[in-house]
C-alpha cells in the first residue's frame, strides 16, 4: 500500500504513559506509515527525560499535561502502570468526550472499570500485547465494550497490527490471553535458558549453544506456521523409536513437562483475574 493509502487515520493519537509498549506501538505506526509523527503526542507522569528521548527519536509531540493530550487527540491510549491506573484515569474526568476512542493496554483493568473511572460512556477497547511487540511480532488479544463502532474497531486493529498479529476475543477471555501469550515469551526464554545451559554443560561454548538454540526455536516456529501441521504430529516425525529425541522426551515426561507448562499458564491466568478483581 502507498503512504497516501495507509495514512488513512486522520485523528491525533495520544499516549498516556511513555513506557516500552508505547514506544513499540509508536515505532510500528511510523514504520508502517499509519500516521505521521506530528499526529502523535505522548505524556507521562513525571519522567521528562523519557519524553525528550521519544521526541528526539521519533519526532513525535510531547506534553506535560494529560488534559492537554485528551483535548488534542481523537484516540487515547492508556499505557500507564496498573498500580497508577485508578488515580491517573480519574484525573481525566471531564477531559474525555463520549466520542473519543480509548485503547487500554493496562493489564487486568476492565472496560467497565475504565468507564466508571472516567465517568463517561465512551468507546473503550482493551488489549493485551506481549513483549515481542518491540520487534513487531506481538500476539495481541483485543476486546471492546458496547460503545465501539465497527470503524473504531478496524482503526484499533490497524494500529495494533503495526506491532504484530491481532486476535479478537471476548473481554473475559483476556485473562487467558494474558496467561498464554502475554506471559508466554517468558516461558520460551526460560526454556532457551535451560537449553543453552545444557549445551554448555555438555561441552559447547556458550555462544555456539546459544546460536544453535535460537535457530532451533526459530526453525520449529516456522515449521509450525509454514506446514500448519499439529505440533504432536511434527514431534512424532522427529522422534525415531529408540533414538536420541525419544530419550530426551522420556526425561521431559518424567518431569511432567506438559503438565508444568499447563499449570504455569493456568496460574498466570488466575493471577491476571486476581489483579483485575482488586479494581472491582
Amino acid at each position: 500500500m502507498s503512504k497516501q493509502q495507509t495514512c488513512a487515520i486522520q485523528e491525533q493519537i495520544g499516549f498516556l504513559g511513555a513506557g516500552s509498549i508505547t514506544e513499540a506501538i509508536v515505532a510500528g505506526i511510523l514504520k508502517k506509515n499509519l500516521l505521521d509523527a506530528e499526529q502523535i503526542v505522548v505524556t507521562n507522569r513525571n519522567n521528562q527525560e523519557r519524553l525528550k528521548q521519544l521526541a528526539q527519536t521519533y519526532n513525535v509531540q510531547v506534553s506535560q499535561e494529560k488534559q492537554d493530550v485528551c483535548r488534542r487527540a481523537g484516540i487515547l491510549v492508556l499505557a500507564m502502570k496498573p498500580k497508577d491506573a485508578a488515580e491517573a484515569i480519574i484525573e481525566l474526568r471531564g477531559s474525555v468526550d463520549s466520542d473519543q476512542l480509548i485503547i487500554s493496554v493496562i493489564a487486568g483493568v476492565s472496560t467497565a472499570q475504565i468507564e466508571q473511572w472516567l465517568d463517561v460512556s465512551c468507546p473503550i477497547i482493551r488489549t493485551m500485547p506481549n513483549t515481542s511487540s518491540a520487534v513487531g511480532l506481538s500476539a495481541t488479544g483485543i476486546a471492546c465494550n458496547r460503545h465501539v463502532s465497527e470503524e473504531q474497531l478496524r482503526t484499533a486493529t490497524q494500529l495494533l497490527g503495526a506491532i504484530g498479529e491481532v486476535y479478537p476475543v471476548e473481554e473475559d477471555e483476556l485473562d487467558i490471553v494474558t496467561g498464554l501469550s502475554g506471559s508466554g515469551p517468558a516461558y520460551i526464554y526460560y526454556m532457551v535458558e535451560a537449553m543453552v545451559s545444557a549445551g554448555t554443560k555438555a561441552g559447547l561454548t556458550r555462544e555456539v549453544a546459544r546460536q544453535l538454540t535460537l535457530q532451533t526455536v526459530l526453525g520449529a516456529a516456522h515449521m509450525l506456521l509454514d506446514t500448519n501441521e499439529e505440533p504432536a504430529l511434527l514431534r512424532k516425525k522427529v522422534t525415531s523409536p529408540g533414538g536420541t529425541t525419544q530419550a530426551g522426551l522420556e526425561v521431559l515426561e518424567t518431569y511432567q513437562f506438559q503438565e508444568a507448562v499447563t499449570a504455569a499458564i493456568l496460574r498466570a491466568t488466575e493471577r491476571s483475574r486476581e489483579l483485575g478483581a482488586q479494581y472491582r
